[in-house]
């Protein structure tokens, strides 16, 4: 996958830095697909996703309670934690997201970003994004475990045994390190972080008009201003 800020021919990138186990990215994404859906020239967007550790203690595949991890990591109490979790759920149900945090499985996400460099490969990144962030928080599933990694790949339409390899191989895990050094060198410090034209940054959940903004405005200095078009040279 090209790095971050790489120019798509007559195309509006948008970068955007998330991790599977982030609740405000996966919020972040149907916001921004909102935002696509009302926006006239989608069609010449592109949407490319960047790995992100919100946990990079988390290294092992053996699922951890999330209330406890969030109690004895961060230091909220479990009452707190919970209320937390109830608030952002109430959030997510507004703009169809099922998040089912009594499911969750606290895992390190390394392979399951690994996953989503293999799709890129194959036009079905977002897919993979989104398939991710559900297997996460609304199906409970363990998104360490390479066979679950595997089905995965396969119901958005990929190849399961060359998924399988490709994790097995380790074949994207330079590919993730390079997004999480790209981000440090950034100054991204949370997630999500979204970089519209390599020059435009929206950080975390923003409303729909936030993120429609972004694309306007970037879509006018780049794609369709007179100097993308060929006007005047």
């Amino acid at each position: 996958m090209a790095g971050a800020f790489g120019r798509a021919a007559d195309k509006l990138v948008v970068d955007v830095w998330s991790d599977v186990m982030c609740p405000f990215c996966y919020m972040g994404d149907a916001l921004l697909e909102r935002a696509l859906e009302q926006f006239p020239h989608a069609s010449g967007v592109e949407v490319r996703y960047h790995s992100f550790l919100l946990m990079p203690e988390l290294t092992g595949d053996e699922p951890i309670d999330l209330l406890e991890l969030l109690s004895a990591k961060r230091g909220f109490p479990r009452e707190q934690a919970a209320a937390m979790h109830e608030q952002i759920a109430e959030r997510g149900r507004q703009v169809g997201l099922d998040y089912r945090f009594d499911r969750a499985k606290a895992v390190g996400t390394r392979t399951a970003h690994q996953l989503s460099h293999f799709a890129a490969g194959h036009g079905k990144q977002h897919e993979m994004v989104q398939r991710l962030f559900q297997a996460y928080f609304t199906d409970g599933l363990n998104v360490a475990d390479h066979q679950v990694l595997a089905d995965l790949a396969a119901q958005v339409g990929l190849d399961r045994d060359a998924a399988l390899t490709a994790l097995a191989d380790d074949e994207f895990a330079d590919a993730v390190e390079a997004d999480i050094q790209q981000a440090r060198q950034l100054g991204i410090t949370g997630v999500p972080f979204f970089v519209f034209a390599g020059k435009y940054a929206v950080s975390g959940a923003q409303p729909v008009e936030a993120f429609l903004q972004a694309l306007q405005t970037s879509w006018n200095e780049t794609v369709g201003s007179p100097a993308a078009a060929g006007i005047g040279r």
